[in-house]
């Protein structure tokens, strides 16, 4: 899961991967709970 997310967010501008991240989270919380438990440092993966 972490390589198809890491890729998909290296497709997107910083302001599109953040916005993706918040929207997820509002839509999907219990989904975003497991994607941050899963890779802990998925906010390096934004920069």
């Amino acid at each position: 899961m972490q390589l198809t997310v890491k890729g998909f967010l290296s497709t997107l501008t910083s302001d599109q991967r953040w916005g993706v991240m918040v929207e997820f989270d509002e839509v999907e919380p219990e989904k975003f709970g497991r994607l941050v438990a899963a890779a802990p440092d998925w906010v390096q993966w934004m920069g």
